[in-house]
């Protein structure tokens, strides 16, 4: 076991309301949520009986589990320096392990570029910060409500993210090779019970109203994308009595679901031919032709009577089949319509629980239970727990969405349209993931503890268009490098990126970095005259578009014009002339004051109004030549424009005085970067106008400087 002491019970209370009561007693009770998150946390990975375990890759998408060990708690660091609340306590796991949940083209997946750390080394380091983090609930100020602008603010969203990866991380445990489990934990103790399984029926839901989102006097911790307002009128439906049981879904099994193409859609049957799936992922086919089921840490006998658990795509095959077969408008639940059984089944939200109502926030088994174990009004069954549900919805923001500035990009890379919404949660979900407002959504071929039920209605699910960008702080950008310019001011991504090409042009071009890259038009630019470049911003609501145009060559997006007037705009790289470069090009997400050290050997960095955008701009500076090969360029563009609420002042470059004489940022650039490069010419500024809508710019004036590596 790699833990020094095993945890004798989980304890899990629901999630924390953030408005009502003494605010020393909320500090208290914070802190004791706080603990009981990290110790949930902990004992997830007790089973692990050896080392191995964690530096095996359960899933080939997705990092080996001592990468998600790591990550809830470099994630609380990480946002807290962000909130600069806290030191940096270990920057090297502060940077490995800051990267790569979901199944996304920045994620780097690629496992020469990381020496995993000895589990017993990321346990210490989880202690440090859970010390540091108990030091802080204790010396933070604290008045209620706790609101997104509170400095416990962090804190909760550390708490409730690990809480995400508490089920997370225990589906890739579920993947892991039995002989590295402790199948007998006494803590994950699956369900011991198969009923008959029942015949499934539908009932009847009467049409009403729903209200989605929620607004920010909220007492209970949200995700961005749960706050705002959506309303819709919904159409009676039938839904099935029971989520679909093993049984049930082994009926389209039989009657050759799997093989039969016109069930799935196009993405279905392509995932279906990819993975030569003949039945979901956690069943084990047995010689005899019987079945086995996979559960966290062990394999049983099919439980014929408990939830099927399959991906959406599998989902929605069944659902295509299953109207076949009875002649009705058979498919899954829109988001809307879960809420409307929820509402007709008069069911409480979880903190007014005193015990859950069906199989969830741990309170039952560590496996699902039978169909028909919890009931609810009206006949039916398991509204929430024992597995998450599938619906038809993918996932977008409601109307007021805005993200917070600790969390920029939780949400936004998802409303992509390839992510679908689960509902009502599982066995293991808790603290956020039970409330009814929850809004989490995974890519369709993920796999969760999720199953679902099926409704009958003829009414028509609106899917959203990902055609056309709206993230009002991407769309300026989109703008900034594909569109076209305004008064008289050059493209100016593609201005500096010839700078440097003619800089380089009797030099070496094998591979350049382009830092603060935006929406990617410099990375474009740059591959014109280097083999390979990375392309890097902060956040990925960013570089998305960027990946947008390396793969499809062109991105659309909607500009504000006056009012709730906006126009429609398609960029393409065929027209800009850069439709060769796309296979040069790559883009990653990264921190410069953290970057890993597998960035690295270049012939060229680009830093585009970075060093105003990072908290600690000298740290990128001083390790810059470490970067770069012998007589590699580093040209830094930027407008010295130091806020306090970005950069601490300490760390400002310059605009300031020292002993009464001023100290400009050219001056720091020298003293940081001369004892390893020469500056080659002289500064030059660079202009730029930035569109935000018809007649309101921002027109600013960067200066480029040029160095040498000696």
């Amino acid at each position: 076991m790699i833990s020094n002491q095993a945890t004798t019970e989980i304890k899990t209370p629901y999630t924390v309301n953030l408005a009502d009561g003494d605010p020393e007693a909320k500090r208290e009770e914070i802190r004791r949520y706080f603990h009981q998150t990290y110790d949930a946390y902990e004992a997830l990975f007790e089973p692990m009986v050896d080392k191995k375990a964690f530096t095996t890759r359960a899933d080939p998408l997705r990092h080996p589990l001592i990468f998600y060990y790591g990550h809830t708690a470099t994630f609380f660091m990480n946002k807290l320096v962000l909130a600069k609340l806290v030191d940096r306590i270990n920057p090297q796991f502060e940077s490995t392990f800051a990267i790569g949940v979901d199944e996304m083209s920045w994620d780097d997946l690629n496992e020469a570029h990381y020496e995993w750390p000895d589990p017993d080394a990321v346990r210490d380091y989880r202690q440090k910060v859970r010390e540091t983090i108990d030091q802080l609930i204790s010396k933070l100020p604290i008045t209620l409500p706790i609101s997104w602008e509170s400095p416990f603010w962090p804190i909760l969203m550390g708490i409730e993210h690990e809480r995400i990866h508490l089920e997370t991380s225990s589906v890739l445990i579920r993947q892991l090779p039995l002989e590295m489990l402790d199948g007998a934990h006494p803590l994950w103790k699956v369900c011991e019970k198969d009923n008959p399984p029942p015949s499934n029926e539908l009932i009847t839901v009467p049409g009403g109203k729903v209200s989605l989102g929620k607004n920010r006097n909220d007492p209970y911790y949200g995700w961005d994308n749960e706050y705002g307002a959506h309303t819709q009128e919904i159409k009676d439906f039938a839904a099935s009595k029971y989520l679909v049981s093993n049984r049930e879904y082994m009926e389209f099994i039989d009657d050759g679901g799997y093989a039969t193409q016109r069930y799935w859609t196009d993405e279905g049957w392509n995932w279906v031919t990819y993975e030569k799936a003949t039945c979901p992922r956690f069943w084990r086919p047995q010689p005899d032709g019987s079945y086995k089921l996979r559960t966290m840490l062990k394999e049983i006998d099919m439980p014929w009577s408990w939830p099927a658990e399959t991906n959406y795509l599998e989902a929605k095959a069944f659902c295509n089949w299953k109207a076949e077969k009875t002649g009705q408008p058979v498919r899954l639940p829109t988001e809307e319509e879960w809420y409307r059984l929820f509402d007709y089944t008069e069911l409480p939200d979880a903190p007014s629980w005193n015990k859950a109502p069906g199989n969830i926030n741990l309170e039952g088994p560590a496996s699902s239970v039978p169909v028909d174990t919890h009931a609810f009004k009206h006949g039916f069954h398991d509204i929430v727990g024992n597995v998450w549900q599938h619906t038809e919805t993918p996932i977008r923001g409601f109307a007021g969405f805005e993200v917070h500035p600790l969390y920029d990009d939780f949400s936004t890379p998802t409303f992509d349209t390839k992510h679908n919404l689960i509902k009502g949660g599982s066995w293991i979900s808790t603290g956020n993931e039970c409330l009814k407002a929850s809004r989490y959504a995974f890519r369709r071929h993920f796999y969760q503890h999720a199953g679902f039920r099926y409704i009958v209605s003829d009414a028509p699910v609106e899917i959203p268009d990902d055609s056309w960008e709206t993230d009002p702080e991407v769309i300026p950008y989109c703008e900034f490098n594909y569109g076209k310019d305004y008064f008289g001011v050059a493209n100016y991504p593609e201005r500096l990126a010839q700078i440097c090409l003619d800089l380089a042009s009797d030099r070496r071009r094998e591979s350049a970095l382009a830092l603060g890259c935006k929406t990617g038009r410099s990375a474009f630019e740059l591959a014109a005259g280097f083999q390979n470049v990375t392309g890097m911003d902060f956040t990925a609501r960013m570089i998305r578009i960027g990946v947008q145009m390396k793969d499809k060559g062109y991105t659309q997006y909607v500009l504000p014009e006056e009012g709730e007037i906006v126009s429609f705009h398609q960029a393409n790289l065929q027209e800009l002339g850069l439709d060769g470069t796309r296979q040069k090009v790559d883009f990653m997400q990264g921190d410069p004051s953290n970057l890993k050290d597998i960035y690295k050997g270049y012939d060229l960095i680009l830093l585009d109004t970075v060093l105003e955008r990072t908290y600690n701009p000298e740290k990128f500076l001083a390790s810059a030549h470490q970067r770069l090969n012998p007589g590699g360029l580093l040209v830094i563009s930027s407008t010295y424009d130091w806020r306090s609420e970005v950069t601490e002042k300490d760390n400002w470059l310059g605009g300031f005085k020292v002993d009464g004489e001023n100290v400009t940022s050219l001056d720091s650039l020298e003293r940081v970067l001369g004892p390893a490069f020469k500056r080659i010419g002289e500064p030059r500024d660079v202009e730029y106008a930035l569109r935000k809508t018809a007649r309101t710019f921002e027109h600013n004036v960067t200066q480029v400087t040029v160095w040498e590596k000696k």
